[in-house]
């Protein structure tokens, strides 16, 4: 192998990447034996997308950076056009599942144009954010109120168009993703404060209001499910309702797994939806606490190697930077809201487990998200090995 050979073989992503696969397979075929799509083989259908994905990784490696960063508004433009096109589909390409408008039913093959356009949004973020610096070197808080207003500007459209859908959870997590893009963009601690405060204020009226007054939630476009979702999330102890009943089987399953859980093949707590949004209730019971640790952990490792590398590329590329803490923010929310949700601390959303729930959607745009910032490691490896010799 040459040197400039080994410079794509970065070893860490590689090895976290095969991890999850197994994860994710194991944990599929254990949620298969409910039974609840029968005729469906979950396994091999996310080992095809895993492939097509590691693929999609490979690919990328031909494209450097400032390609990346050049093409970075059409890319948006291309997602966000994709949204807009959705919306005003016919219902034989986009057929509403549960209430949501956000699929495109293609060849046999569904699509959900909302995980991809959170790609390109964060692509977007990343290049307006080293455009900006490049051309106000000195931060002011006009200049840094003209960032805030670009940032928020550019998530917003998607975001209107999500909720047009609607589908609330994939919004929240656009609006997770900027907020933390703001955070480390550098804008004064001033207006971030401001708008910190200002978001807490607008969030905590919002549930004041659904609490107090959950008839009146449809004015503001929330369903009477997510009012229930909202209201179990505050007090699981409630009258039996559909979220009261999804907390309770997730509670029951992760319970019944112990420690070491009751191994491939064990399952006997049947709830909804185990192989995409409730995956990790699946490896609770089947391999316990430990298991569950470890897929944490699992996590933690590849958010920690995120942000380091980040903090390592942020001197000779900001664009680079930016993209691994976007995609962290993206990693991190899915995380977070998907195991908060199951273990009874967030409110039940559709949100998957990014890199071991089933969905092609959800792994070819994380896919996506993977083989840019592996591309980021490899041209911050030859930076290095250039900067040394």
């Amino acid at each position: 192998m040459s040197k400039k050979q080994s410079y794509y073989i970065q070893s860490d992503f590689i090895f976290l990447f095969i991890l999850f696969v197994c994860t994710s397979l194991l944990a599929l075929y254990n949620a298969q034996q409910l039974e609840q799509n029968e005729g469906s083989n979950f396994v091999l259908l996310q080992a095809i997308w895993f492939s097509i994905g590691a693929c999609v990784v490979a690919a990328i490696q031909f494209i450097d950076m400032d390609q990346l960063y050049k093409a970075s508004i059409f890319i948006y433009g291309f997602g966000v056009l994709v949204l807009a096109v959705l919306l005003v589909s016919p219902e034989s390409i986009a057929q509403p599942v549960n209430g949501a408008k956000s699929w495109f039913q293609l060849f046999g093959v569904s699509m959900q144009p909302g995980e991809f356009a959170k790609i390109s949004t964060i692509i977007f973020l990343a290049a307006t954010i080293s455009r900006h610096k490049t051309k106000f070197e000195a931060n002011t808080l006009k200049t840094d109120s003209y960032l805030l207003l670009k940032l928020i500007t550019i998530t917003v459209i998607p975001v209107f168009l999500i909720m047009q859908q609607p589908d609330f959870g994939t919004a929240m997590v656009y609006l997770f993703i900027v907020g933390i893009i703001i955070i480390l963009s550098g804008i004064d601690w001033k207006i971030i404060t401001a708008l910190i405060v200002g978001s807490l204020t607008i969030l905590a009226a919002v549930f004041t209001l659904v609490i107090q007054f959950p008839e009146a939630a449809g004015e503001l476009g929330i369903e009477r499910y997510q009012v229930d979702r909202i209201m179990t999330w505050f007090d699981p102890t409630q009258p039996s309702s559909d979220a009261t009943w999804h907390f309770d089987r997730a509670h029951m399953a992760l319970g019944s797994g112990s420690l070491f859980g009751k191994g491939l093949g064990n399952l006997e707590v049947p709830y909804p939806e185990a192989h995409t949004d409730f995956i990790f209730s699946v490896i609770g019971e089947s391999f316990g606490f430990i298991g569950s640790a470890v897929v944490i952990f699992l996590y933690f490792m590849l958010l920690y190697k995120l942000v380091t590398l980040g903090l390592n590329t942020f001197r000779h590329s900001p664009f680079a930077a930016y993209l691994c803490f976007g995609y962290f923010s993206l990693i991190l929310i899915h995380v977070f809201q998907n195991i908060g949700m199951t273990v009874g601390i967030m409110p039940v959303t559709g949100i998957p487990l990014l890199l071991i729930s089933y969905g092609g959607s959800s792994v070819l745009s994380t896919m996506i998200g993977y083989g840019i910032v592996y591309r980021v490691a490899v041209e911050h490896t030859i930076q290095s090995d250039y900067l040394f010799k």
